[in-house]
């Protein structure tokens, strides 16, 4: 049988000073995360198909990794932790009035064959707030996710902010089908000015309403942006979703984050689950968000709790390789020992191993042989990075 090497698509080994990196930034999100109160929360890396159905809105269902149980049940790998979590809530919190908070993480998985260059299974690190539906609860994850970037090392960084109240607002005045809004939808997030101009050329509205939608293409930035969509459009829904936005805006200003944040009102999601803001984290040296979230008021309702929710995640792949690429290593907690010893000397190796260990100190023990001379342990022990090597 010929040896297998290498790992499928879309999936990758990390080893050595990469995972210890991956480690301790996963570390120091956690402890940012539970200092605003979160709790922890393990959720089964395979669901049922039902919790990522159409009907919840979550990923396309031929993007799942499939498979059946003995009964003959359909399974799937978690493409996405907030429904997992959102269905544990319903059943240990079903009668819980107060807000909850809760932490994960773990690996997701999507199986899409156009991701080129992307990974299939990710790990994230993410929390829910739940049954909070004020502005105060978004801010307060905002104002999170921004010293978690910070505490990753991150000094440029930006947090753009929508809601998809404002898109809805104007679909539903304009009175568009299902798959008008679905292609218009696209047009949009590719910001793409000229296609939703040339798709809505034909279609009887106004043409306040048709300078509104071609205009969600550019209308990003902070303050400047929210004025700038208060004037497009006399919608009341949308208009609505723009004073919800500028209550976030004054909180984040409390927090002492706000010139991390900005808005972008063509930002749209392909997750049908959030009900009002959505938002994306950008740092330089990746193309794809380092952190995603937003709000789902309704998605705990689908397993039987009705209560208000928003959530996030960090995408910790992406963001370490955008650490990676801007020359910010993480501190490796403790330090690294390695005890080089001749053979008469094991007792004495061991005995200093088991002191050092008990003072938190890793060690490694490598015996001096005729397969590998002191020469070639103290350079082993440089190419391992040890902060402390002991010859014996």
């Amino acid at each position: 049988m010929q040896k297998i090497l290498h790992t499928p698509e879309g999936v990758r080994d990390i080893y050595s000073a990469e995972c210890e990196q991956k480690l301790a930034l996963q570390q120091k999100l956690h402890t940012v995360i539970k200092s605003y109160g979160y709790r922890d929360i393990e959720t089964p890396t395979f669901e049922y198909f039902d919790v990522f159905s159409k009907e919840i809105g979550t990923i396309p269902s031929r993007e799942l990794y499939k498979f059946f149980d003995r009964e003959g049940e359909t399974l799937v790998l978690r493409p996405d932790f907030t429904p997992s979590v959102a269905r544990a809530a319903a059943k240990y919190f079903l009668n819980e009035n107060m807000a909850i908070r809760l932490t994960y993480l773990g690996n997701t998985f999507v199986n899409n064959s156009s991701y080129q260059g992307r990974l299939k299974e990710t790990t994230q690190i993410g929390g829910e707030l739940i049954g909070d539906k004020s502005a105060d609860a978004d801010a307060e994850v905002i104002a999170l996710v921004v010293q978690m970037l910070l505490s990753a090392g991150l000094q440029e960084f930006q947090i753009s902010i929508g809601h998809v109240g404002f898109f809805q607002a104007l679909v539903s005045e304009a009175g568009f089908s299902a798959s008008l809004t679905d292609e218009l939808k696209e047009l949009i997030t590719n910001k793409n000015t000229f296609g939703v101009q040339k798709l809505l050329s034909g279609q009887n509205i106004s043409e306040q309403q048709k300078t509104a939608f071609s205009s969600l293409t550019g209308l990003f930035g902070t303050e400047d942006a929210l004025a700038r969509a208060e004037e497009l459009t006399d919608c009341a829904g949308a208009l609505d979703a723009i004073c919800y936005l500028r209550s976030i805006w004054e909180t984040l200003k409390l927090y002492g984050v706000s010139k991390y944040v900005s808005f972008d009102l063509g930002m749209l999601s392909r997750y049908m689950y959030y009900t009002g803001i959505i938002f994306r984290g950008y740092t330089f040296g990746t193309g794809d968000a380092v952190i995603k979230g937003g709000r789902y008021d309704g998605l705990l309702g689908h397993f039987g709790k009705h209560a208000p929710a928003v959530g996030f995640v960090a995408v910790v792949d992406q963001l370490l390789s955008a650490l990676s690429r801007q020359n910010v290593e993480q501190d490796i907690a403790g330090s690294h020992c390695m005890i080089i010893y001749e053979n008469e000397k094991q007792a004495e190796a061991i005995a200093k191993a088991s002191q050092l260990r008990q003072k938190g100190i890793d060690v490694e023990l490598v015996r001096v042989s005729a397969e590998r001379s002191r020469t070639d342990c103290r350079a082993y022990a440089k190419a391992q990075n040890c902060t402390l090597v002991v010859e014996l």
